[in-house]
């Protein structure tokens, strides 16, 4: 699959990312179905229904990818994929269901074990995200499209980092006075990758947590806006492992972190 390709592929689901966005506000405001999986985690009926619009759109695309999506069993068990989509359908499952704004839907194309193009929308926050290639990573706001290079825009002196808890793990403020950190946000879902391409945050740490699909959309436009992401040894981080479950993670604005 070439570039050209590929940004076709994007560029076809970004109406159908604002329109499950849609879905999926108005499904809230009417008063959400919740269900408790095996996994003790929460779904509803809008994490359902964006999953089914947005598997169908991808489908229709590329017949012959295949798809692995957080709330089906469809070709988890497969260990050998190079080539297939991961799919959130709604990251920060919990935000959604309280009412708060940071949940994002999620879809990113991995090649050879690779992010090769994400998207993401925050559909409370009318935030769109998408990436198809080395220095191709935009946010679509309120109708305008920018460029996303991670440039800085907080102060010089300043490291903003986003992270998943207010209570930081021993293991994550040592890394934090390593590269250091001087204030950090909670932020859950996937946005932080975002708000890391848009410059407006420098860092996240994570140890080993969650899965493949929280992480592979954000991880593409990162990338292809110029960040760093590696484990916390400073390895590449791959896709398709065994049961999709995610190694440690760091995520740079910069090399000068």
């Amino acid at each position: 699959m070439n570039s050209k390709e590929i940004e076709s592929i994007i560029g076809n689901l970004i109406d159908t990312f604002i329109s499950s966005g849609n879905v999926s506000l108005k499904l809230r405001s009417e008063g959400l179905e919740k269900k408790i999986k095996t996994d003790n985690t929460p779904v509803t009926n809008g994490d359902i229904e964006v999953n089914n619009i947005v598997t169908k759109k991808i489908s229709n695309l590329t017949p012959n990818i295949k798809i692995v999506s957080e709330e089906t069993m469809l070709n988890k068990e497969n260990n050998e994929m190079k080539d297939f989509w991961l799919i959130d359908p709604i990251d920060g499952t919990y935000d959604y269901i309280h009412g708060k704004d940071e949940f994002t839907i999620n879809a990113a194309l991995i090649l050879n074990k690779k992010p090769a193009a994400g998207i993401i929308y925050a559909p409370a926050k009318k935030r769109l995200f998408y990436s198809f290639g080395p220095s191709n990573s935009f946010e679509i706001e309120n109708g305008l499209k920018k460029k996303l290079e991670c440039q800085k825009k907080s102060k010089t002196n300043e490291v903003n980092a986003v992270a998943y808890s207010t209570n930081l793990k021993q293991e994550i403020a040592d890394i934090y006075k390593k590269y250091k950190i001087t204030n950090f946000t909670r932020m859950k879902s996937s946005l932080k990758f975002c708000v890391i391409a848009s410059g407006e945050f420098d860092f996240y740490a994570a140890e080993p947590r969650a899965c493949e699909w929280d992480i592979a959309a954000g991880h593409a436009i990162l990338k292809d806006a110029g960040g760093i992401i590696t484990d916390f040894d400073g390895n590449e981080i791959t896709y398709g492992k065994k049961d999709f479950k995610n190694t440690s993670l760091i995520l740079r604005r910069s090399e000068d972190l």
